[in-house]
């Protein structure tokens, strides 16, 4: 049986963009928002936030959140939630990115089901389709080819393919900032050095791929804004206001 957690790392060394984590929408901060809409997910254990900073974890304690104070050295998400989890008891764990505001409960519980189908399988991502050509070049987001079985054979920037677009879209999605893995392999995969494409290419699931592992497509229909840039969190405000889920979602995170 299953046992699954979500955890958000966070911290507030953000170079485009300083304390974003803390940024208030609605007069609540960010990461409270992508905590209590992981909340609203049917099928997960606990929901925790990773974090090395006394700020953030005031934050969250302060709306009744669990917090796990971690390393101030990590230099990514993947291994701040590997030291958080190697003291859960849980048999898969969910990441979630603090900063992506606009969350849907049911992405998490597609993620939910994915895992709960074929719990063996070492990692899984949430997807969404590519909607425009110009997207498959778009260096600020990475896109998987993957193939019939919805296993990933490859990320990438910059499409390597020579297709058409139409077809492109057959087997190539953007990466969503959803990730999950089985609690032993992300201990495993976390202490692993970075991988060949890894470090060339910046995309970090790479190094599952590269080494042979299963990574997973979770396939959704929609992919949202998040906040990178000072800029982006009008966007999100915008998403809030103008749709009715985004807005049925905050009356309800307020409430």
């Amino acid at each position: 049986m299953t046992k699954i957690v979500a955890v958000i790392p966070s911290h507030l060394a953000s170079v485009r963009f300083p304390n974003k984590i803390l940024f208030p929408f609605a007069g609540m901060p960010m990461i409270e928002h992508v905590r209590r809409r992981a909340l609203l997910a049917q099928g997960l254990h606990s929901v925790a936030v990773a974090t090395c900073d006394v700020e953030i974890a005031d934050a969250v304690r302060a709306g009744g959140g669990d917090v796990i104070m971690t390393a101030d050295t990590h230099r990514n998400g993947t291994t701040r939630v590997a030291e958080a989890v190697a003291s859960l008891d849980c048999t898969h764990v969910l990441l979630l990115q603090g900063d992506e505001p606009l969350l849907l409960p049911r992405h998490v519980e597609a993620m939910i089901a994915a895992i709960n189908a074929n719990p063996e399988n070492d990692a899984w991502n949430a997807t969404a389709p590519i909607s425009e050509p110009e997207e498959l070049d778009r260096h600020s987001f990475v896109k998987y080819a993957i193939n019939a079985e919805g296993r990933v054979i490859y990320g990438f920037r910059r499409s390597p393919s020579t297709a058409a677009f139409e077809d492109q879209q057959r087997y190539i999605r953007k990466v969503l900032g959803i990730i999950a893995y089985r609690r032993d392999f992300l201990l495993d995969i976390a202490a692993a050095p970075p991988s060949l494409v890894e470090r060339y290419e910046s995309i970090e699931q790479m190094r599952i791929v590269e080494a042979g592992h299963s990574l997973l497509s979770v396939p959704v229909e929609e992919s949202l804004p998040s906040v990178n840039e000072p800029h982006e969190a009008d966007i999100v405000l915008e998403h809030i206001r103008d749709d009715p889920e985004q807005a049925a979602l905050l009356a309800r995170i307020l409430a």
